[in-house]
């Protein structure tokens, strides 16, 4: 997400200035890559780019098509094979065993513009958003790169693929992702023939709440900002709770524990991290925060003092059923031997982004089955370009 966020930062600035670029995205992988779907590369027009789709391997050829893909205003769908054993190809090794489809799209009219004011509305309004966009069509259907896109709440769409059958199949298959949480490739039948478009699922920012102001939260925020997450630090002291202390924030609220709950946006996708040191701090935030939606409570101390902490809410009536200790993390954080806060912040992040993903943080080594879920081929049609040498 922190790739997303600053890709978006830059095409708004450049659009602003009546500037172009090209920006390449993965739709499609089969077997082990190093990036997934979604992926996103911007390409400048003096080379420069920001974000990656792969470990390096692919990007100076995606940046050489993106030139063409400037100069002409057409979009391309490429295809890189990865899978080759043949040395004389992959001498160098890319580190990976699959297929990567990439479309690579001019970002340089009202379009583009489109696409990013919804990206953008989505970041800021913590929910997702879909891009359903044309990768081929029988002839007659939308160009290549005609794009809809529908917010994850459904109060908008935006855009059309040219005809209002093909936009309700478009808005169905969109809502079908958005309900699975995958992007994909899909096949839209229209009279003329199936219409091949990636439907993208974009997930908002993660939203982290870390209730505290104390040194030690400094390095969680700077963390979670790198990590591209929504990232809240609410305080009640006036001289801890600043823009100043937390710039990398995107909300410092100054609120009394009581008040947290209701000057704060905590849904059911928020983390929230308790990290004030003082125990009547503490227990005043956590009677309001299990009132909340909240998906996941992480309260920093030693297990006795959060049974003290329960003990004290059960003696006011406040008794948590198995569903909210289910959402209790306390202690909080993975047992890496964390001892400064840098590494207090890594093991407290980790554990937010195992729970986040369903994951149960073992060593990869431990794992049984494949890194990364796999979604069915669908073969979508690509020029393929399976001689690319990996270049340090």
């Amino acid at each position: 997400m922190r790739e997303l966020r600053d890709i978006l930062s830059r095409v708004a600035s450049l659009r602003a200035r009546g500037g172009s670029a090209a920006m390449a995205t993965v739709v499609r992988v089969r077997g082990s890559t190093y990036r997934r779907e979604g992926a996103r590369l911007l390409i400048l027009p003096d080379d420069s780019t920001d974000g990656s789709i792969s470990g390096g391997c692919l990007e100076g050829d995606v940046a050489e098509i993106a030139r063409e893909v400037l100069a002409t205003g057409r979009p391309r769908l490429v295809s890189y094979d990865l899978t080759s054993d043949d040395d004389a190809v992959w001498g160098l090794g890319l580190g990976c065993n699959g297929a990567i489809d990439v479309f690579i799209e001019a970002v340089a009219d009202a379009r583009a513009d489109e696409t990013v004011a919804a990206l953008r509305d989505g970041v800021e309004e913590r929910r997702a958003t879909v891009l359903v966009t044309v990768l081929g069509a029988p002839a007659g259907g939308p160009p290549v790169g005609a794009r809809l896109v529908l917010a994850g709440d459904d109060r908008r769409v935006r855009g059309t693929l040219g005809d209002p059958d093909l936009d309700a199949r478009a808005v169905e298959a969109a809502r079908r992702q958005l309900a699975d949480r995958r992007s994909a490739v899909v096949a839209l039948e229209t009279p003329a023939g199936d219409v091949e478009a990636f439907v993208e699922v974009v997930a908002p920012p993660l939203p982290l709440l870390i209730c505290g102001a104390g040194h030690d939260v400094v390095p969680v925020v700077r963390m979670a900002h790198q990590l591209g997450w929504w990232v809240m630090v609410a305080d009640s002291r006036p001289a801890f709770a600043t823009r100043e202390r937390f710039p990398e924030a995107d909300e410092v609220v100054l609120a009394a524990d009581a008040e947290v709950p209701r000057k704060v946006r905590i849904d059911g996708d928020t983390f929230v991290i308790l990290m004030t040191h003082n125990y009547l701090h503490d227990l005043a935030l956590l009677r309001g925060l299990l009132a909340t939606p909240a998906r996941y409570v992480g309260v920093l101390g030693p297990r006795r003092r959060t049974e003290r902490l329960l003990a004290d809410l059960a003696k006011e009536g406040t008794d948590l059923d198995a569903a909210a200790r289910e959402r209790l993390f306390a202690p909080v954080g993975l047992d890496l031997g964390a001892e400064s806060p840098e590494e207090i912040a890594l093991s407290l992040l980790a554990e937010v982004l195992a729970v986040r993903n369903g994951r149960s943080a073992l060593r990869l080594r431990d794992r049984r089955g494949p890194i990364h879920e796999t979604g069915p081929d669908t073969g979508a049609r690509a020029q393929v370009r399976n001689a690319v040498v990996c270049q340090e």
